[in-house]
């Protein structure tokens, strides 16, 4: 057998250290992609306690009684980031349980195509709200105008589907108090869009409820209905976070039973502006 010349060696080490260094440039190159999937795809799984309607005291909500004497309960289902090939179903069960809904729209490649269902969103009873154009957190966080003129685009986007001079709510991408948008427009972007809003005449709203369905676990029906009991216990006014994209189908699933347990539970369904108004 032939002994292992010196260069022989060299050239086995070198082609040892080039098939290391390809793995592990393959996996940082998987492990930056996965994040920044996730960072512009998802929303914060955390409930935001201190979601605002500037014009709602929870106070009055609290005191409020119904026909029974009752407090009041109240639910607003939302759902971000549609619509999807899943909008019809959903828009099915929640007729079949005479419940209305809030749709945080965006017009993403991924979802463009499914833009004519906003009409069918509209048409139904439901309220079509403002979420953004692209959803890519490090181009609309650059800037306060760059937030804006997503905006505007989203707006134009939706003019064949819906009267756009009518809508007047929207939900900042990942929440008013997220933080990764620190990363391209400063510690104070939120507070300064916060402000802006209000001047433009916008009104927003985050959740204090939240299904978790858009995160990296994928949870099952039976898992969302579990996160949504959590959350909701003890609360009179639930503002519930779902999401309508092609790949939360176990959010259809589960919304069947989600309705049942708020109906259960002497929950009113409402949307946002009917439940602010």
């Amino acid at each position: 057998m032939r002994r292992e010349s010196q260069n022989d060696r060299v050239r086995r080490v070198f082609a040892l250290c080039l098939l290391a260094s390809a793995v592990l440039g393959g996996v940082v190159g998987l492990v930056w992609a996965e994040a920044k999937r996730r960072e512009n795809l998802y929303e914060t799984s955390t409930p935001d306690t201190s979601f605002a309607v500037r014009a709602l005291a929870m106070s009055e909500l609290e005191g409020g009684e119904g026909e029974s004497g009752a407090t009041m309960r109240i639910c607003c289902l939302t759902f971000d980031d549609g619509p999807s090939r899943n909008t019809p179903e959903i828009l099915r069960i929640l007729a079949d349980h005479h419940a209305k809904a809030t749709f945080f729209v965006t017009a993403q490649d991924a979802n463009r195509k499914y833009l004519p269902y906003v009409a069918d969103i509209a048409g139904a009873g439901h309220q079509i709200a403002l979420h953004s154009a692209s959803h890519n957190y490090s181009e609309i966080y650059r800037s306060t105008s760059a937030f804006w003129l997503d905006i505007k685009e989203l707006r134009q986007v939706l003019q064949p589907y819906a009267d756009v001079e009518t809508i007047h709510w929207l939900r900042f991408p990942g929440g008013s108090t997220n933080t990764v948008s620190h990363r391209y427009g400063g510690s104070s972007i939120m507070q300064d869009l916060k402000i802006e809003a209000e001047e433009k005449g916008y009104r927003w709203i985050d959740w204090n409820v939240c299904a978790e369905d858009a995160t990296a676990s994928h949870p099952n029906a039976a898992q969302i209905l579990k996160n949504i009991q959590k959350d909701a216990e003890g609360q009179p006014l639930c503002v519930v976070l779902l999401h309508d994209t092609n790949a939360t189908g176990q959010t259809v699933k589960a919304l069947p039973d989600i309705l049942d347990w708020f109906s259960g539970q002497g929950y009113r369904f409402c949307t946002v502006e009917e439940m602010a108004e």
